[in-house]
């Protein structure tokens, strides 16, 4: 990768800014004293927050918008003919990848790399608070906005930074290591990779890529960690979950309505063995434990002390769309959630089924990617057995051509009979609106799931019931 030398003179351009890492970038570029501006093809609450940052953020994609600009940024989802892409390179204005940037924007901290297919964004937020609680100011750049901070990054004074790294295209081996937590790995972004495999691999160059003077730590109930580890050249790493053979093993897990309370053994780390009992965390379900434990390990071997560690996780307030409440009427408790994979929406359902005693949970399902339902059909069609409704949404495309083998109502067959629950098809949100009106009794639990425009029709709901 090429040394990218910055002065504060630099105007720098981001082209599709409104994406949740690269208006997280962009942030943290202002406050650090550049010149910062960036394109989108609409507005959301990733522009609005640069926006409040004095970031100029320009509608569209057009070729004088690059006219003065330095350095221009590209979002990975921007493709190569983009008209400002060209212009830049018709003019040689030096083009990097977010990533690219990230990694030497950090290059000068100590960094904390969380990936994995799922749960990092909690999980970088965990750690991150936990960070933050020991007064240690860490700079903060994540994948979710996360409730106490009210965006997704943050510029800290402190030697530290944490970071959320998506491995879906494999830029997460660009960026400086430290410390680093892989939470799982899982069958996604085989469209980039090709085979599971290669997925495999470049987890494996991820974790070997951390220094002697950090370590890796690594989700051990995960059969494809496990079979990872068989792999790896040097033992630079700890383990943690609920696994008997973790170094921070997790016991005694209680779930309640609104917090889960656990136990930590911890064990072969280097030091005296330590049970922390009664760690109180401010979310549901056994995958937040899980994330919890990770961020309780790492912070653990950083030398942060168990009192702060156990604070920090009270007051912990979560991040927007992981099982984030909405609003509640005549009882009825409507969420919204991020989740758009199997092993997400099993989490999230398994999480809430623990709590919900014999109240009717609803799901509101979005699907996402044609090719992701294509490849992962059965595991879709089975992960719902923890709800008692499935409200089928249509396709959420997200920019891929329509597949017309697609067909909403045999994917809706497929779901009731493997997943043994009822199905009901959704044409639009009208539709939902009107289901819910002539339907809905008390004391439901309605989840909204997927990735794409879901999240505003569960907020819209509030209004329209």
């Amino acid at each position: 990768m090429s040394e990218i030398k910055l002065g504060k003179q630099e105007i720098i351009h981001f082209v599709g800014i409104g994406g949740i890492g690269m208006s997280g970038l962009a942030q943290i570029m202002k406050t650090m004293g550049f010149k910062v501006q960036g394109s989108d093809l609409n507005k959301n609450k990733n522009t609005e927050n640069c926006k409040k940052l004095g970031i100029q953020i320009l509608k569209g994609h057009k070729k004088k918008h690059i006219n003065k600009v330095t350095i221009v940024v590209k979002s990975s989802a921007i493709k190569l003919n983009n008209v400002e892409l060209l212009a830049a390179k018709k003019n040689k204005i030096p083009i990097y990848d977010r990533i690219e940037m990230l990694a030497n924007i950090i290059d000068l901290k100590k960094n904390i790399i969380i990936t994995g297919s799922h749960g990092k964004t909690t999980t970088t937020s965990l750690v991150a608070k936990i960070i933050s609680s020991a007064k240690l100011d860490p700079t903060i750049i994540n994948g979710g906005v996360i409730n106490s901070l009210k965006n997704n990054a943050k510029l800290g004074q402190g030697d530290w930074t944490v970071v959320e790294a998506d491995e879906s295209d494999g830029s997460f081996l660009k960026v400086p290591i430290n410390y680093s937590i892989v939470t799982n790995i899982d069958k996604e972004h085989l469209d980039y990779y090709k085979n599971f495999n290669n997925l495999i691999e470049a987890f494996k160059a991820f974790i070997e890529k951390t220094p002697p003077i950090g370590k890796s730590f690594l989700f051990l109930d995960d059969i494809n960690i496990r079979k990872l580890i068989k792999k790896l050249k040097t033992k630079n790493y700890f383990t943690f979950g609920f696994h008997k053979d973790s170094n921070y093993q997790i016991c005694n897990a209680r779930y309640e309505i609104n917090y889960t309370k656990f136990d930590l053994k911890i064990k072969n780390v280097g030091v005296k063995s330590l049970h922390i009992k009664n760690i109180i965390l401010n979310l549901i379900g056994k995958h937040n434990v899980i994330n919890a434990s990770a961020a309780i390990s790492l912070c653990l071997n950083l030398g942060l002390k168990e009192n702060i560690i156990k604070k920090a996780l009270i007051n912990f307030s979560g991040v927007q769309r992981r099982l984030t409440k909405v609003f509640k009427k005549n009882k009825i408790e409507f969420y919204d959630d991020y989740a758009h994979h199997p092993t997400e929406i099993s989490s999230v359902l398994e999480g809430v089924s623990v709590v919900a005693k014999k109240r009717k949970i609803i799901s509101v399902f979005q699907p996402h990617r044609y090719s992701r339902i294509k490849s992962l059909k059965f595991e879709f069609a089975s992960c719902f057995k923890n709800s008692n409704l499935v409200m089928l949404c249509p396709m959420y495309p997200a920019g891929e051509p329509v597949d017309r083998t697609y067909n909403q109502n045999k994917f809706a067959q497929l779901i009731s009979k493997f997943s043994r629950t009822q199905v009901i098809l959704i044409k639009n949100e009208s539709d939902l609106t009107k289901y819910f009106r002539k339907n809905l009794i008390k004391d439901e639990i309605v989840i909204g799931m997927g990735a794409g425009s879901i999240s505003k029709w569960m907020y819209s709901l509030k209004d329209t019931l």
